[in-house]
């Protein structure tokens, strides 16, 4: 299959799935093509090792570069349509189509963005990697610019926060002329499918990590050393990482002997060192700074409990099971997370960690306590959280999975069938889609 990848940023060091995706395809004989519809990156930007071994900037189609100033905007746009006649630009001036997508054409971003896909031949698949994508890939196969199945991935702030601001009817065009949808958890499922999604056409499909690359190890109390604990992400109001050093600050009085290392950078970093002056815990929190994969790998390997307590933001922004809990648990820690978004989906309470209700440090501070007075329970949280990984976000099982969903497709119009999902089984897991065929 020819299958085009619409991102917004490309590379992204923090979208480990997409990679994923993009190399699992590749390896399974499929043609992908990428298409960064923000442009190239303004700075040099550090690469993951994999864009590199499978040359997948060679497999990337930046758009032209847009002026700020809205009239140079026009007047260069203007020029690129002459430039690119040979090409097929001229597909982009129907009008009557264009004034359907009101905003975006007024924009005249749409106009720069198309310019990467001319003649670039037809595609099997088109996947928006995000909803917030899917504006564009209506538009361009409207216009003919590129023709395939659309498919379109809702990861997160793209079916919460995105619809908050936006209102309930904003993916009413996509659901109406959408072939099919995925979302990374069955809470974003359900989300879709309140907002107009056709049940039949939305499946659940996680993000995938490798679990070859985060070794499993057994976790047992440090004689004479700290007791360690960990949390990666970005310093955002999302993660809910206050509540983590607010529940150390609780902790600290009764376990001396312990180290909180957060791994990662964001816009709170100047809120949290003030905060961890104020609790007088500096000598206890570490604010470690961002991190590439191999450096949390190891931080994670030499750690004895993670934390991952998401909240929603103000502006409703939520999470799907994230992908540093999946590995924190894939490589043996017992965690404590959040009833929040997707993350019931991926942490049993009680089997492979604990859940705690959002923004309360007091919770968190109870569950470490608990973790600390009985270390004997990390062990066998960390294997059912291993195992829960392995049956639920293996890469290779999660690529092979989108390959057959991709193919399902055309099996769907040659046959009039559908794609359905699983039920829902006792630990609130759903077992893989299931393709009904006409009997």
């Amino acid at each position: 299959m020819k299958i085009a990848f619409l991102v917004w940023r490309f590379p992204v060091l923090s979208e480990a799935f997409i990679l994923n995706q993009i190399t699992g395809l590749i390896d399974r004989g499929h043609e992908v093509h990428i298409y960064p519809l923000n442009g190239k990156p303004d700075k040099p930007t550090k690469l993951h090792p994999i864009i590199e071994e499978y040359n997948l900037l060679d497999r990337t189609y930046y758009p032209p570069t847009k002026p700020e100033n809205y009239s140079w905007r026009i007047v260069k746009g203007l020029g690129l349509l002459l430039k690119n006649i040979r090409r097929g630009s001229l597909a982009c001036l129907q009008l009557p189509k264009l004034f359907k997508y009101n905003h975006e054409f007024w924009s005249f971003k749409w106009l720069y963005r198309a310019m990467a896909f001319l003649d670039r031949g037809d595609y099997d698949i088109i996947h928006c990697q995000f909803g917030t994508l899917s504006t564009m890939g209506l538009l361009f196969r409207d216009l003919g610019i590129i023709r395939g199945k659309l498919v379109t991935t809702f990861r997160g702030i793209d079916i919460s926060s995105y619809v908050t601001e936006n209102g309930d009817r904003v993916y009413e065009k996509l659901f109406a002329e959408g072939d099919f949808f995925l979302a990374n958890c069955e809470f974003f499922r359900q989300k879709a499918i309140k907002l107009g999604c056709n049940p039949d056409k939305i499946v659940v499909h996680g993000s995938g990590i490798d679990c070859r690359k985060f070794a499993f190890k057994p976790r047992s109390l440090p004689i004479g050393d700290r007791v360690r604990i960990a949390t990666t992400g970005r310093l955002v109001e999302k993660k809910g990482i206050e509540y983590c050093i607010r529940a150390i600050s609780q902790i600290a009085p009764t376990h001396p002997n312990i180290e909180f290392n957060i791994i990662g950078d964001g816009h709170l970093k100047e809120d949290f060192e003030k905060l961890i002056q104020e609790l007088n815990v500096g000598h206890l929190v570490k604010l470690l700074g961002w991190k590439n994969q191999q450096e949390i790998v190891e931080i994670l390997d030499n750690s004895h409990i993670f934390l991952a307590p998401s909240v929603t933001a103000a502006d409703g922004n939520q999470d799907a099971p994230v992908n540093t809990l999946k590995e924190a648990m894939a490589m043996g820690l017992p965690v404590i997370s959040t009833y929040h978004g997707g993350i019931p989906e991926l942490v049993e309470d009680g089997v492979s960690g604990f859940l705690v209700p959002e923004r309360d440090a007091n919770a968190i501070a109870e569950k470490l306590d608990y973790l600390m007075s009985y270390p004997e329970t990390w062990v066998q949280m960390g294997r059912a959280g291993r195992r829960r990984v392995e049956d639920k976000y293996d890469m290779e099982k999660l690529n092979n999975e989108l390959v057959e969903i991709y193919q399902s497709l055309f099996d769907l119009s040659a046959n009039h069938s559908q794609i359905s999902p699983a039920p829902l089984k006792k630990d609130g897991s759903r077992g893989e889609y299931s393709l009904s065929l006409p009997s």
